[in-house]
């Protein structure tokens, strides 16, 4: 019999953003594979997370997704929904909501962020009592002028592949300090679990660097000329992927005109401080879509086009700090209601 450390991770009860909580059960296991078959539920103080009141504290933990932890040895990742006592899912459990069990949905997402130095409360290259030079220079730069924690994002990026992430690449963003990596997953609870597990790997891993990850979609203030950061969703279905049909995608693109303010409900705190209609963004009240175009709400990537109208489609407007499962359930619930 072996000892394995299980990290149970979830999403508290705060709102509207909600923050990441684990903690660690230890078990005794003979030749573990790693399923979620192999281990069971557990429970934590929601009185603690604003999830419960004291006189009735007791909330559960129901595994969904299981990964090797890169980090521990015998140690695995397990995400889990947070449900009520009587087995139902708890208000806060976006995962519940996504109408997708047959994976028909693929998502692709592009979390940015900003590293903070924790003693100067600044991003990485700003000095103390005044700016680093302007952007232009930073996206996907090289060398030390211009570039700035490449040893965290690289150490990240190995844990994310080692743990089995479907991680589809890094790069340096447009703002100083500033930097983006992608996941894509067959399956928006899927894509929505692992997302959260490499949030969960690069907060974890800033604390043997003294940084910490700002999520906040423009925390250099909403007045000042630097980038924000978003987290894309890429996004199709069986019908994007094969349908040839320019119309088609105008009548999927046309179904989220009378919906933007359900959308933006759900696509972040402080966005309206990010879409301005500035750096590359529309404004927040506005809808718009186009080929290849960055400063639209939706993007028709130009590889779908030339594929003949098959493809997917990118929402450009969630913030880098949106539950990607919320997110994917207004996407999926938005898409299921066009008229095609």
């Amino acid at each position: 019999m072996a000892k394995i450390k299980l990290e149970y991770l979830w999403l508290d009860g705060y709102f509207p953003t909600q923050n990441l909580r684990s903690k660690t059960k230890v078990e005794e296991h003979e030749n573990f594979k790693g399923t979620l078959e192999e281990i069971g539920n557990w429970s934590f103080d929601g009185s603690s997370t604003r999830q419960a009141e004291g006189g009735s504290s007791d909330c559960l933990l129901v595994p969904v997704a299981i990964y090797p932890d890169p980090e521990r040895v015998n140690g695995w990742l397990v995400m889990t929904e947070v449900m009520n006592a009587d087995g139902t899912p708890h208000v806060s459990n976006g995962r519940a909501t996504i109408d997708d069990d047959n994976d028909d949905f693929w998502f692709g997402f592009e979390q940015e962020y900003f590293i903070m130095d924790t003693k100067t409360q600044l991003p990485l290259g700003f000095p103390v009592g005044g700016y680093p030079a302007p952007q232009g220079m930073y996206y996907c730069s090289v060398g030390g002028k211009n570039t700035h924690g490449r040893d965290l994002v690289e150490e990240h990026a190995d844990l994310c592949i080692a743990a089995g992430l479907n991680f589809e690449g890094i790069n340096q963003e447009v703002a100083c300090g500033q930097w983006e990596f992608q996941l894509f997953a067959k399956g928006a609870k899927l894509a929505g679990d692992e997302l959260w597990i490499a949030r969960y790997l690069l907060d974890r891993l800033t604390e043997k660097y003294g940084y910490y990850i700002e999520y906040h979609p423009k925390p250099l203030g909403k007045d000042m000329d630097w980038n924000g950061s978003g987290m894309h969703a890429n996004f199709s279905n069986s019908t994007l992927r094969t349908c040839g049909s320019k119309e088609t995608y105008e009548a999927i693109c046309e179904a989220f005109r009378p919906v933007v303010k359900e959308h933006i409900e759900v696509y972040g705190e402080f966005n309206d401080q990010r879409l301005t209609g500035k750096h590359e963004t529309a404004a927040i009240t506005d809808f718009s879509y186009g080929i290849s175009d960055r400063g639209a709400s939706i993007r028709i990537p130009l590889i779908t086009v030339n594929k003949g109208w098959k493809g997917w489609l990118e929402d450009r407007r969630p913030a880098s700090n949106g539950d990607p499962y919320k997110i994917a359930a207004r996407i999926i619930k938005t898409v299921k209601s066009a008229k095609i």
